[in-house]
């Protein structure tokens, strides 16, 4: 399936400590690099990255439009993990409690949410691994302790 819309503007990276995401695992130093990653973004990576999820992606235009009702893409967010070399993400989610606060008025089933939920999860890994193939090429700045057991 291919979904057939236009990129959105790549989000602006808000200065957020990754480890406060209840999903993340971060480890290492404090520079996470946001406004080099922003930049890229802005200069095609988000919109390379966008049109390769909307090549294979799930989702309809009909989810996409709730995403974009929502204003969902807008809050991603890409840093730079030192520890792992890697773009780590974090992508929007509908809440579990959508349907009390009646978020959309067409959405209206937990199979919707979760196809559209794993979407955006399915497009921050895109983007995060386009970023690093692509146009990354910073060396991780973790080194391992020098205190640490010889296993010889």
């Amino acid at each position: 399936m291919s979904l057939d819309v236009e990129p959105s503007e790549p989000p602006e990276l808000e200065e957020i400590d990754p480890n406060e995401y209840e999903d993340a695992e971060v480890v290492g130093e404090t520079d996470y690099k946001r406004e080099e990653i922003e930049e890229l973004l802005r200069e095609g990576a988000w919109e390379q990255a966008f049109e390769a999820w909307a090549d294979r992606t799930d989702v309809d235009e009909r989810e996409f439009e709730i995403v974009s009702d929502l204003g969902m893409l807008e809050h991603f967010d890409f840093f730079w993990d030192s520890f792992a070399d890697r773009v780590g993400y974090h992508a929007p989610g509908i809440p579990e409690d959508w349907k009390e606060r009646g978020l959309h008025p067409d959405l209206e089933s937990w199979e919707t949410v979760s196809e559209i939920n794993a979407a955006l999860a399915e497009l921050g890994d895109t983007v995060s691994r386009t970023l690093k193939a692509d146009y990354i090429d910073w060396e991780a700045d973790y080194e391992a302790p020098d205190d640490l057991p010889d296993f010889e």
